[in-house]
């Protein structure tokens, strides 16, 4: 990596990328869909061809990984196994075999005076992505914004520089051999942590920021950003047990939304119970997931004396973990008040056999992804049809639940006149 640059020298660094990006964004706008999918079926091959290289990359930051002592489940997710690299690559293909949104015309009008108005699907520009960890993503995000017709800065975590500067190099190659600026798709190749902070400030030349990774990363993105974000802070996920609800049904489910995989923002934290089931269904709930620590309300714990305590702090917490908080409510009303104040308007669920509760579940809860009688673990960008996700977002402007390649879009109006002039 040579010496860490200095704080002028990062600074020039990240307005050079911007600059270059902004320039590469224009060639992406009129790029067409036969040379984008020739670049990602490029970087797929490339990738999977060039696996030996990307592994010995990533040897050296598994190295200093296991020195800095990371956990075991942080030193898998930086792992680059063949796998991993397959999975990239086929994640590429399948982004490349998905419809292109750019230039769809999403409906025309005529108005009184004759003009033909409708709204085009354009490129949202240049994207900022800042994330963690996994180096997978360093493929996922390039190809989704490849596709989408942006051009995007990445900054990942300083733990897999190695890794994601291979993978950056692998597909700048497939951009310029497929002819398309290879300046689309660009890694900060500095570990400074200055770097995230300049990237931020770059209002001239992004146009949106990306940041996945842990509340802590997302704060400080939104707190010194000039550019708008795209975020969620966590998943406070939560699942109701309505009255008369089929309870084999809401075993299934609050054993996949927690248990599946317990360590991501989709998984359950909170499982509300309608007192009317609460005798019935909790010590099912407890057979159920008896490797799940449960902290109950008191009358949880009136019918199961095992689980702990709820403390205040429980209900609003994204515990991440084989941990899950369960209260007793005396009907919907309770449970959507609940989920009004403590969630995080990520994913929320009902179990229940009563359409018109389902109903209103679906319209007055406030989420990115409401579901009805099905896994929280369902709000995704590739369980939901969208094909893939570059992530999740709990704000509204302008995307809410997983982005895939539309919401890398944003519309414009297009006009068709005949020498019309306004009075």
């Amino acid at each position: 990596m040579g010496a860490k640059p200095a704080a002028t020298d990062t600074k020039s660094l990240l307005e050079g990328m911007g600059r270059d990006a902004r320039e590469a964004a224009r060639a992406m706008n009129r790029a067409g869909r036969r040379a984008k999918d020739r670049a990602l079926r490029l970087m797929a091959d490339k990738l999977v061809a060039g696996a030996a290289g990307l592994k010995a990359e990533n040897a050296k930051d598994l190295t200093a990984a296991v020195a800095k002592g990371l956990t075991k489940a942080m030193v898998q997710r930086l792992t680059l196994s063949d796998k991993v690299i397959g999975e990239m690559a086929q994640g590429l293909r399948e982004v490349a075999d998905l419809p292109d949104p750019v230039g769809e015309v999403t409906r025309m009008w005529r108005r009184p005076n004759g003009l033909l108005v409708g709204r085009m699907r354009i490129p949202l520009g240049v994207i900022g992505m800042i994330y963690e960890s996994r180096p997978n993503v360093t493929a996922d995000a390039a190809g989704l914004c490849l596709k989408s017709g942006n051009a995007i800065i990445l900054r990942g975590g300083s733990e897999a520089i190695h890794s994601n500067l291979a993978i950056a190099a692998v597909l700048q190659e497939a951009m310029s051999e497929a002819g398309l600026p290879a300046k689309a798709v660009q890694l900060v190749p500095t570990t400074d942590r200055a770097a995230v902070d300049e990237l931020l400030k770059l209002e001239d030349h992004v146009d949106l920021i990306i940041p996945r990774g842990g509340e802590g990363l997302i704060r400080h993105v939104v707190a010194n950003s000039r550019i708008p974000v795209l975020k969620h802070y966590k998943g406070v996920c939560h699942v109701y047990v309505d009255e008369g609800a089929d309870l084999a049904m809401a075993e299934d489910i609050c054993f996949n939304g927690k248990c599946q995989k317990p360590g991501v923002c989709n998984a359950v934290e909170t499982i509300l119970v309608h007192a009317a089931e609460a005798a019935a269904f909790l010590p099912r709930l407890a057979a159920k997931l008896p490797a799940v620590e449960i902290r109950g309300c008191p009358k949880t714990r009136s019918v199961l004396p095992q689980a702990k305590e709820a403390a205040e702090s429980d209900w609003p917490a994204e515990f991440l973990d084989l941990i899950v908080a369960v209260k007793v409510v005396e009907g919907m009303d309770e449970a959507m008040d609940h989920i009004a104040r403590y969630g995080s308007a990520h994913t929320e669920a009902i179990v229940t056999r009563d359409y018109a509760r389902a109903q209103r579940f679906l319209s007055e809860v406030d989420s990115s992804v409401v579901l009805v009688n099905a896994s929280t673990r369902f709000n995704d960008g590739g369980q939901l049809g969208l094909g893939a996700e570059i992530g999740i977002s709990t704000t509204k402007l302008h995307a809410f639940g997983p982005m895939g390649l539309e919401e890398l879009t944003t519309t414009k109006f297009i006009v068709y006149g005949q020498g019309q002039v306004r009075d």
